[in-house]
């Protein structure tokens, strides 16, 4: 799913003009996204043709809080250069454990077994009683 510079000439007023020693061109970074979008890869999974990875995120970082990216969204669906449906879905497979403190299970009263010093094995010494001299 990448635009052509013919699709993208119908969508550029919608997109900050570029100023400065830029990289990447707009379309390039739209059709990275357009790439994310539709394969669900990282970020870091970009094919190089692309370009640096980290340079596209920024840019789509900026245009994602500045509301560039909903309205080129909108126009690229006016014009039906691409069908898109925004959906945003989250998995979390976080584990927490809590302390059985915290659950409000009954304490334990019983000694831990292990808590006391138990020998090993056969003592590491015997007391004999000692006789005094004979009579």
């Amino acid at each position: 799913m990448e635009i052509t510079e013919a699709q993208f000439a119908r969508i550029a007023p919608y997109l900050p003009v570029q100023r400065g020693n830029v990289s990447l061109s707009n379309l390039q970074v739209l059709n990275a996204i357009l790439y994310v979008a539709e394969h669900g890869c990282r970020w870091r999974g970009l094919p190089a043709r692309f370009g640096n990875w980290h340079t596209i995120y920024m840019r789509m970082n900026r245009w994602s809080k500045s509301g560039v990216l909903d309205r080129v969204f909108e126009q690229l669906q006016r014009e039906q250069i691409v069908r898109i449906k925004l959906e945003a879905a989250s998995l979390d497979s976080t584990v927490v454990k809590g302390h059985s403190d915290g659950t409000g299970a009954p304490e334990k009263t019983a000694p831990n077994p292990s808590a006391g010093p138990v020998p090993a094995g056969p003592p590491s010494f015997i007391w004999l009683p000692r006789m005094p001299g004979r009579p």
